[in-house]
């Protein structure tokens, strides 16, 4: 685990990020709160490109829960079953649906604990949702910015809930609505697992790393 940046240096951490892409976005494609919610909710364990390649006809049809109700289970199944662990994550769709029709009337929830009380919604999905959709400044960690954060010592911390902590303690308030999506998008195209593109990164002198590749 490399050691926290200090406060300046993550400013120009994330200065050259936001010169390079002022306006970072998720790679899952939705059109409201609740395709969103569904989308996140199916890429647990799966790749964007994935779930999009299955919602792509699903959301036409289902992109409400009443909507989601009537297609069914097995409906729902035919849809998404070239996705990892389609079974349980249809199960939990159409729950979801169920209560978000009884309790919330038919709408998304906005508040995190609403959120995780969703079948099949937890942390990192709850925050993916308040980010993206309502633009609270809510950090979901998952793989690649555990991977980026511990590396480059951006938001070190031996779990995600710590590197959660991490940026919200450390990231410069004014980069912190976008901090996940280019903390993402650097470990899935630049980051990457076993052979980092360390050459061609945007940070590699501002970075920890002590196996930097170049």
């Amino acid at each position: 685990m490399a050691r926290q940046l200090p406060y300046m240096t993550l400013r120009e951490v994330f200065r050259r990020f936001e010169a390079a892409s002022a306006h970072p976005e998720g790679e899952l494609h939705h059109s409201n709160a609740y395709t969103l919610l569904v989308a996140v909710a199916l890429s647990a364990q799966a790749t964007d490109v994935g779930v999009n390649k299955a919602t792509r006809d699903l959301f036409p049809i289902a992109d409400t829960p009443e909507k989601m109700l009537a297609l069914g289970e097995e409906g729902l199944v035919q849809h998404i079953k070239t996705i990892g662990l389609y079974r349980n994550k249809a199960k939990n769709v159409i729950k979801m649906a169920r209560i978000l029709v009884d309790d919330y009337g038919g709408e998304v929830p906005n508040s995190r604990a609403a959120l995780q009380g969703l079948p099949g919604v937890g942390r990192k999905t709850a925050n993916v949702v308040l980010n993206m959709w309502w633009h609270f400044p809510a950090q979901a960690v998952d793989t690649h910015i555990f991977r980026v954060g511990n590396r480059s010592g951006i938001c070190p911390g031996k779990d995600v809930v710590a590197v959660e902590r991490a940026i919200e303690d450390n990231i410069p308030v004014d980069f912190q609505l976008h901090a996940h999506h280019w903390l993402i998008l650097h470990g899935r195209y630049v980051c990457v697992a076993r052979k980092p593109k360390c050459a061609a990164c945007l940070i590699r002198d501002l970075c920890e790393f002590e196996e930097k590749n170049l």
